[in-house]
């Protein structure tokens, strides 16, 4: 186990269509761990996410809300943002423990510093932007996406998102 996909996205869309990609591969109780710095492109990829499950909702990170609920897809998605977060104990409080392995998908924006509470039963996305390269004028620098997976349900779901690359 721990299969590993990279790929380079040039622009905000290309995060999109790959999180697209990934849309198109979750299943029920999945779980997404973003990781990446402020502007990475986390949020970018959720909102690919969403239009693959059909959720035509507003997609922002939900920084002071913590969670997102965006039903009327395939299946829920539950968008976290732990940033403010400063210990475990406040997972319950945010609402991990009610959808953890549920009727839904959960993608975690910040919920690195929480894996070892998330569990194995994950798929860890990086995203980083690309250091040394500038941006065309109006464009974004590219950055570099890298899955990889920790269990069983893992390895599938990066084996189905490189199938459909």
């Amino acid at each position: 186990m721990s299969d590993r996909l990279e790929l380079t996205s040039a622009s905000a869309e290309q995060t999109q269509a790959f999180g697209e990609l990934l849309g198109a591969a979750l299943e029920a109780g999945d779980v997404l761990v973003l990781t990446g710095d402020l502007g990475a492109g986390k949020t970018q990829l959720t909102k690919g996410i969403a239009r693959a499950l059909g959720i035509t909702d507003e997609v922002t990170s939900p920084t002071f809300a913590l969670e997102a609920v965006h039903e009327g897809g395939r299946i829920p998605l539950y968008h976290f943002d732990l940033y403010r977060l400063h210990d475990s104990e406040e997972l319950g409080d945010a609402g991990v423990w009610d959808v953890l392995g549920g009727d839904g998908a959960c993608v975690f924006e910040w919920g690195e510093q929480f894996a070892d509470e998330l569990g194995d039963e994950r798929v860890d996305v990086f995203v980083t932007r690309l250091e040394g390269e500038s941006a065309e004028v109006g464009g974004e620098p590219r950055r570099h996406i890298e899955l990889v997976s920790h269990d069983a349900r893992g390895d599938e779901f990066v084996a189905a998102v490189r199938a459909l690359l």
